[in-house]
């Protein structure tokens, strides 16, 4: 799974319903139910909805060079 974008979605929605989606999906700004279909893994999400739930959860994104 390394650098498949879908299967980042689903762990970030995974950690998300932990910490509660509604909270997550309206700092991101998008309905729960839009949320949950773009981090159920069966999509690739915008980067601008990645980043915000990122920082929404206490994440930080770590980009490195190989």
């Amino acid at each position: 799974a390394n650098g498949d974008a879908a299967f980042i979605a689903k762990a970030l929605g995974d950690i998300a319903r932990a910490n509660g989606m509604t909270q997550v999906a309206r700092y991101a700004g998008l309905s729960r139910e839009i949320l949950y279909k773009a981090l159920s893994g069966e999509r690739n999400p915008n980067f601008d909805t990645i980043h915000k739930v990122i920082n929404e959860l206490g994440l930080k994104l770590h980009a490195e060079a190989v």
